[in-house]
């Protein structure tokens, strides 16, 4: 009997593909959308990758295909999971990233836990990384073959039981290769656009989204300050920035000024100069570890702050209180508490970790 596979169709090419090259392998493939858009009006044209056009575009590509697709809800899942903790680390004066909690908590936690109470031996999706299994058993996200589009930063929370149960076919291809495909095969989606922006954050807003749920939570207006504490002016409330921001601070200084910290205990923006924002050293928790079960003695890895960051080399290593000390070996610029650090090894994911304070 061929083993099932539940598919997550965002309505994009890649997921469309992934669906393809699954049913060609000889799987037996169901297509999924996740409904998780709030309200309708936030789920019109363009609502990113899980919008109503999302699912007629991803049952389109299902009925082309010849395999069964169903919409499933995870309204409250995605709310709890990602919208409350977003909306918290901004007013904590922190940048977060949702992407990374979407895919732990709901495309991998919820999907395939649903998936495999309805018989499914594995979830897949259309992300660009390939899962393989280290000698000592361990289950490790490699970087996809088409290294621009690579998308492991985003996924190294993912645990053991979820990777054992996840394919990724679409890591074995370039992105045109993909396109090509899609064009081949006369998918509706062939030459539909990568979504940019994040599925609940209408042209990239975040501050607008903060606002609008957090209410009279919302920091007031404060004071911008140098790292002495000399006030400089009056920012606009600490959910506007970002540390190694520059524009739209509308500070008269005479020459350009960045944000190095965010002070959200006395409401304060602290301003410095351009060599104040690159650091050595950060410190991360809420740590995830594919290559090893835990972190017992130091490691040299490649470590990424961003998911656009190159990666530098760096030493990590466990701390008394079990943190994890990031020791760069050349200086980074804007480390961003709420962000992710992500460790690779050779071109594996090592581990990870969110950048404390």
């Amino acid at each position: 009997m061929a083993k099932k596979v539940v598919v997550g169709m965002s309505g994009g090419v890649d997921s469309s593909v992934a669906a393809y090259l699954l049913k060609e392998q000889g799987y037996d493939v169901i297509g999924v959308t996740m409904q998780i858009w709030q309200e309708e009006s936030a789920a019109e044209e363009d609502g990113g990758c899980c919008g109503l056009s999302a699912v007629e575009d991803a049952r389109r590509v299902a009925a082309k295909l010849e395999i069964p697709y169903y919409v499933l809800n995870f309204k409250k899942t995605f709310r709890e999971c990602v919208i409350n903790p977003f909306v918290e680390a901004y007013l904590h004066g922190q940048t977060p990233n949702p992407c990374i909690l979407c895919n732990r908590h709901v495309k991998w936690e919820a999907l395939l836990q649903r998936s495999l109470e309805l018989g499914a031996d594995y979830i897949a999706t259309g992300h660009y990384a390939r899962i393989v299994q280290l000698e000592n058993g361990r289950y490790v996200l490699r970087s996809s073959v088409t290294a621009k589009k690579d998308q492991t930063y985003a996924l190294y929370n993912l645990t053991q039981s979820q990777l054992a149960h996840t394919l990724m076919p679409v890591g074995e291809y370039e992105k045109d290769a993909i396109r090509e495909l899609a064009r081949q095969l006369s998918l509706p989606v062939a030459d539909k656009a990568d979504s940019q922006d994040i599925c609940f954050v209408p042209d990239n807003d975040y501050a607008a989204v903060v606002q609008k749920e957090a209410g009279d939570r919302v920091p007031a207006p404060g004071n911008f300050v140098t790292a002495s504490g000399e006030i400089l002016g009056q920012h606009k409330g600490i959910i506007h920035y970002t540390v190694g921001q520059r524009k739209g601070l509308n500070l008269a200084m005479g020459h350009p000024v960045f944000v190095t910290q965010l002070r959200p205990d006395t409401n304060e923006v602290v301003i410095g100069e351009g060599q104040e924002v690159w650091t050595d050293t950060l410190v991360c928790d809420d740590l995830n570890f594919m290559a090893v079960e835990a972190l017992t003695e130091p490691v040299e890895v490649i470590a990424k702050i961003r998911y656009s960051h190159a990666g530098e080399a760096c030493t990590v290593e466990k701390m008394a209180d079990g943190k994890v000390k990031c020791s760069f070996h050349k200086p980074v610029r804007a480390v961003t508490p709420g962000q992710a650090v992500v460790f690779y090894k050779e071109d594996y994911v090592f581990g990870g970790g969110t950048i404390l304070p």
